[in-house]
């Protein structure tokens, strides 16, 4: 349940969510500024809780019960239910250097971003507190058995990208449709693909994480993939590649790019004339989709800086994207032309037998 109250900030809280926002994700500090002014403030403030939950869960010297409790602590600061003063006080003092020094100061500047939180209109709030809620219940499953083992099966990994990036999807497109009576008049179509937009971005991250992930001891990749393929995740080490292995991660390239086909067609149901809201989807999708052909065309890759975009793909994307923003058949061109020889694996074949992923029934609302 939402606090009943509406809080006012000053400039200088805005100032400091503008300067953050950079040092915790450069990614959203370069597409963030592509929306529409009264958007950027709640999308920004959005994506500053999301790495709150996240640097709670994130944090290795914080026990399972110190995180359930942080996290639960967070979810009622979010809600205006407690107080984000003594949220900070008691967790900033915890954090080791192992979490980034932006993230430190972020969690000790938690009231500022909460009372920006705050001063919002009910509808972004709800959908704020909503995710916030849904990513700190699910979370902590994953990161208290996270191994090298991996997950279970496709099934859990797409419960485990829901609860990281699925659900920000959700959050985005409730925030995109209260913002515009034309994307609103799309609600369902849109909401059929917002799991899967968040998906297929994850996903991407996932793969090109691989070996950065296996040196916090972490694989989020699906077992049975793998078994299916012939290879054994406990086998998994750099530098000693088996083609088996790559059959399985040609598998998830071919999962992914269903994904990021959604992700298309979610961001053409956006009426052409929300160019900059059209441009922050089209410039994750782009640079996803250049990472995973990348990914399909060095399955033997051992370190992610030999799956990096170039500076210069990295621009021609935004270019290219930016020009035919407005034009739907260009954009579908461009994004055949970037898949063109990755694998497709329609979503109709893997585990869920369904276009999109839906939320996981433990996530309703509540």
């Amino acid at each position: 349940m939402m606090g009943s109250y509406h809080i006012s900030y000053d400039s200088t809280d805005k100032n400091y969510q503008d300067y953050i926002l950079p040092g915790v994700s450069r990614t959203f500090a370069l597409t963030i500024p592509q929306l529409p002014s009264p958007l950027q403030e709640v999308v920004a403030n959005g994506y500053l809780l999301c790495r709150i939950a996240d640097t709670i869960e994130d944090e290795p010297t914080l026990s399972t019960t110190q995180k359930k409790n942080f996290s639960n602590d967070f979810v009622t600061v979010v809600a205006g239910q407690s107080s984000a003063e003594a949220f900070a006080h008691a967790l900033y003092p915890l954090l080791s250097e192992h979490t980034l020094a932006a993230e430190r100061e972020l969690i000790r500047n938690t009231p500022r971003i909460i009372r920006i939180t705050h001063s919002f209109n009910s509808r972004q709030r709800a959908a704020l507190e909503r995710c916030v809620r849904i990513m700190c219940d699910g979370m902590p499953h994953f990161q208290n058995t996270a191994s090298l083992r991996g997950l279970a099966d496709m099934e859990a990994m797409d419960r485990y990208c829901y609860f990281v990036a699925g659900v920000v999807g959700e959050m985005l497109t409730e925030l995109f449709c209260d913002y515009s009576p034309g994307i609103n008049r799309n609600r369902e179509a849109l909401r059929n693909l917002m799991v899967s937009f968040g998906q297929g971005l994850q996903m991407t991250n996932i793969l090109k994480d691989i070996w950065d992930d296996r040196k916090r001891r972490i694989c989020w990749l699906p077992r049975t993939i793998f078994e299916q393929a012939g290879f054994n995740l406990d086998n998994l080490q750099p530098g000693h590649y088996q083609s088996t292995f790559g059959d399985g991660l040609q598998h998830l390239i071919g999962i992914t790019h269903a994904h990021l086909r959604n992700a298309l067609t979610y961001t053409l149901l956006i009426p052409p004339e929300e160019g900059g809201i059209r441009r922050f989807c089209l410039w994750a999708i782009g640079l996803a989709m250049l990472t995973l052909r990348k990914l399909h065309r060095r399955r033997n890759f051992s370190a992610s800086r030999e799956v990096k975009i170039s500076r210069r793909s990295v621009k021609a994307t935004i270019l290219l994207t930016s020009v035919a923003a407005n034009h739907d058949k260009v954009l579908t061109f461009l994004f055949k032309l970037a898949a063109k020889g990755v694998p497709f694996i329609p979503l109709e074949a893997n585990s869920n037998d369904s276009k999109q992923i839906s939320a996981p029934q433990a996530s309703s609302e509540k």
